[in-house]
């Protein structure tokens, strides 16, 4: 039996939302299509789209290599991110334009269209409401401003007393500072909290370094289940999550 909680943390991406299944949306030349013409414009057209479309590609394997290669899970910021990752090889004007406009550019390029709600999200959510049980939101993402637009548009920001992103904190799970962060945000200790996640390696990792309550798996596929990756439990959405969680009250 898991220990009852006082708040609950979900993570955003495969947890509160998951992404479409049609081939097309997963495209990234098809999702990032409006991005590519947007620094085209900014830029005066002195980098093609061509161009533009490949950096942002090797920037997002650059940044997933960097992840995969530090032990101090430091965030890059917005202009780190174009200035150090996609705009490097640019000409200087070019680069120094996407600076000036890093984050709402990064906003844009982190948001997803096919973005949907996991089923029963929306009623655990009206269930915590109505217990008037906390809720925060723990994502690494490039651009949490991204994610509370998203929120704000399925109606769920109501529901959600804290949302802490790793580009607002700085460091990205499983730094147990971003659930540290929750629980301080709430007013109430990392014990007492249920982490929710989507990936065994960030997210029951940063639970159990933490010292969460309960670290939770809502994966996609096979979960792998090694050492400190192994969850208390696995849900395969949010009507499991709600049903362990009334188990618990």
């Amino acid at each position: 039996m898991l220990p009852t909680p006082s708040a609950l943390l979900l993570d955003f991406g495969g947890v509160i939302v998951e992404s479409g299944r049609s081939p097309r949306p997963e495209d990234s030349t098809y999702r990032h299509a409006a991005l590519v013409q947007r620094v085209h414009r900014l830029t005066g057209g002195v980098v093609g789209e061509d161009e533009i479309r490949h950096a942002l590609d090797e920037a997002k394997k650059a940044r997933t290599r960097m992840r995969e290669n530090t032990e101090e899970c430091l965030e890059i910021s917005h202009e780190q991110l174009w200035g150090e990752l996609i705009a490097v090889e640019w000409p200087a004007v070019a680069r120094a334009t996407v600076l000036v406009h890093a984050s709402d550019l990064t906003r844009q390029w982190a948001r997803r269209s096919d973005w949907r709600l996991r089923p029963g999200i929306a009623d655990l959510l009206d269930f915590t409401v109505g217990r008037g049980m906390q809720v925060a939101v723990v994502s690494n993402t490039p651009c949490g401003q991204a994610h509370r637009e998203a929120l704000d548009e399925f109606g769920l920001t109501g529901a959600i007393a804290v949302q802490i992103y790793s580009d607002e904190l700085g460091v990205y799970k499983p730094h147990p500072s971003m659930i540290w962060a929750a629980a301080r945000d709430l007013d109430v200790a990392a014990a007492d909290c249920w982490y929710v996640g989507d990936q065994p390696h960030r997210d029951i990792v940063c639970a159990r370094r933490a010292g969460a309550g309960a670290a939770i798996l809502m994966p996609e596929g096979e979960p792998r289940e090694v050492g400190e990756n192994t969850p208390d439990a696995v849900v395969a959405d949010g009507t499991e999550l709600l049903a362990l969680l009334r188990q618990a009250l």
